[in-house]
């Protein structure tokens, strides 16, 4: 029996990965440059595959700690004669590939189509057809339940999607879901929540508000909260993210599996912000301040409200819980863009 099949982590507390042959799509971008530097510091032999599409938060300068020791392959996972030849020989498949923006599945739906939906069958065509042996793991989102009707929103919710990548995410996830069980690929979802820290995408507000509220205090501006503020959410520092995805892919009695991250206690957005404020006050930015907004109708439309994840699943299958509370997190993640802010803030 593989040591895979009897418990989820190792001394290492998320798996062994060391001489492992890794294949991360979207690993360029926020999550995946940050499970790549994890992975080479575990001795894992790590392909990146980033299409580097302006806007979509792939980065060179991500894995600045590890260049020279992981190998890139800038590809679009839409292109199907590349993945297939990309899965070949890979122990381990993290699929982070995606286009994360709520606003932008409305405005060009098609695209989202592409990418999110469409794209993710193509690869796990690829993997059937050239690697049937491979891992995957999945990022999904939390976006896939809509508006909650009970709250914490555990894995048995009714998922009834407000937005377009919402329900192009879904279907993404159901494929892997399907492949594990018709297939045989070896196959488990995450459904990620509020995710933050280093190496976020920072150039835009598309892709959520945490990214751009962080922006928006460091540089001693005015911070736009639509509503009331008391919007509930839990935020994931994307270290405790890593983790679980490793420990996702560490264990095979994850797999066919769905899984929500989360964190607990949930802040409002108003708390966010003003805990935010606080940590940019500590390292010498004062004059960041916030407002109460109106919604605008097009982001009000699919505002799914309050939310908040029971993630009890898979703290009692895979042993995962986050470790970094907010403030600290928020500190970690003001000190490197303190320190990389160029690499980050100017345009594309």
């Amino acid at each position: 029996m593989d040591a895979r099949d009897s418990a989820p982590a190792t001394a290492s507390g998320v798996g062994d990965f060391t001489g492992r042959k890794v294949l991360i799509t979207g690993g360029l971008g926020f999550i995946g440059s940050n499970l790549a530097i994890r992975l080479v510091e575990q001795g894992a032999d790590v392909l990146l595959v980033d299409s580097l599409i302006p806007d979509y938060g792939g980065n060179l300068f991500n894995i600045e700690p590890i260049k020279g020791r992981v190998r890139v392959n800038i590809a679009d996972v839409r292109d199907i004669s590349g993945m297939n030849y990309l899965v070949r020989g890979q122990d381990y498949l993290f699929n982070l590939a995606g286009q994360v923006s709520h606003i932008d599945s409305m405005n060009d739906p098609y695209t989202d189509l592409e990418i999110n939906c469409r794209a993710q069958l193509s690869i796990l065509e690829a993997c059937r057809h050239n690697n049937p042996g491979i891992k995957v793991v999945f990022a999904s989102t939390r976006q896939v339940y809509g508006a909650p009707t009970y709250l914490p929103v555990d894995e048995n919710h009714l998922l009834r999607p407000v937005d377009v990548n919402g329900i192009n995410k879904m279907a993404g996830e159901w494929y892997h879901i399907l492949y594990d069980h018709v297939y045989g690929i070896r196959a488990v979802s995450l459904r990620l929540t509020n995710t933050y820290g280093p190496r976020l995408l920072m150039k835009h507000n598309r892709q959520g508000f945490v990214a751009w509220f962080i922006r928006q205090a460091m540089d001693n501006q005015e911070i736009q909260i639509f509503g009331d503020g008391q919007q509930v959410r839990d935020m994931n520092y994307v270290d405790d993210v890593v983790d679980a995805l490793l420990l996702a892919a560490a264990w095979d009695g994850a797999n066919g599996g769905i899984f929500n991250l989360g964190n607990s206690p949930p802040v409002s957005l108003l708390q966010f912000v003003e805990r935010l404020i606080q940590v940019c006050r500590e390292h010498g930015m004062s004059e960041a301040r916030y407002r109460l907004m109106p919604f605008p109708p097009e982001k009000k439309r699919i505002d799914i409200g309050h939310y908040y994840a029971d993630y009890q699943k898979i703290r009692t299958v895979l042993g995962w819980e986050p470790k970094v509370p907010l403030e600290e997190g928020l500190r970690r993640t003001v000190q490197y863009y303190l320190q990389y802010r160029n690499h980050y803030w100017s345009p594309t």
